[in-house]
């Protein structure tokens, strides 16, 4: 038995989240699963770092396989991207030691947000960014966006479905970088929340149509109340970027993306 990490890029417009579901539901991992068993000639079970949701994309998602199958680096890929759907692509194929675990192994997640902030709306990026065609005080945003660094209750920020026990979450960096008509949420946490960076972002946007304050923020995270918070931002414009590891698995390195946005690392 072989355990072999994959790195992922997706659209995922297309698809109901990462997360396999109920028959009749298309998902990232079953869409995947199924070609990695093919390739294999066996059934494969994949291991996602993260469970993203519907219409949300990856530049980098990390999972991990199990396999018997005798194949080649050059192999396992070439092989998954001929049959692939072409919004799905493996970008890097690497052998692993058994201990290797792309879900409980990784100690923080990155994410970035996209806006585009455009009077018209662009058709390229068409469900790949999210567009509002108003003015923001972006200087606003890039100071309330440091309110989340930390070690915070997130109770105010995640789902109402959100089945996590408990709402702490340590916020590495959570930086926001206007690039152009773009504005890009760059944010690490050692874990996220259902909806968690989508409700910051919302938070964020509000914060830069004037709606409320900077300091405003302090009182959503003392409410530990969904409601108190904005609206959810659509799932258009978040892209899963990078899984971190301990330094002993030495994954590839990958560029954070998404790739068209040419942003610095």
């Amino acid at each position: 038995m072989q355990r072999f990490a994959v790195g992922i890029e997706f659209n995922g417009s297309q698809y109901r989240g990462w997360q396999t579901q109920q028959a009749g539901v298309i998902s990232l991992q079953e869409t995947i699963e199924k070609v990695l068993s093919t390739v294999a000639n066996e059934p494969i079970a994949l291991h996602g770092a993260g469970r993203t949701d519907a219409g949300v994309h990856a530049t980098n998602m990390v999972a991990h396989f199990d396999t018997h199958a005798v194949r080649s680096i050059h192999g396992w890929i070439r092989g998954c991207n001929s049959q692939l759907p072409k919004d799905i692509s493996i970008q890097w194929v690497q052998e692993m030691d058994m201990d290797f675990h792309a879900r409980f192994k990784a100690q923080a997640r990155r994410y970035r947000y996209v806006v585009y902030n455009h009077p018209v709306r662009p058709a390229l990026l068409h469900k790949q960014v999210t567009h509002i065609h108003t003015p923001l005080d972006v200087a606003s945003m890039i100071l309330a966006a440091s309110k989340f660094e930390g070690t915070h209750n997130f109770e105010s920020f995640r789902a109402a479905a959100c089945q996590s026990n408990q709402p702490v979450r340590t916020v590495s960096h959570c930086r926001l970088i206007q690039h152009g008509c773009y504005l890009v949420l760059d944010i690490q946490a050692d874990g996220f929340l259902h909806h968690m960076v989508r409700n910051i972002m919302g938070c964020l946007l509000e914060v830069g149509q004037g709606m409320y304050s900077i300091d405003h923020i302090d009182t959503i995270f003392a409410a530990e109340d969904r409601s108190a918070a904005g609206v959810t931002a659509p799932p258009d414009g978040l892209y899963f970027i990078h899984a971190d590891y301990p330094e002993q698995f030495q994954l590839p390195t990958a560029p954070l993306g998404p790739h068209w946005l040419n942003m610095p690392e």
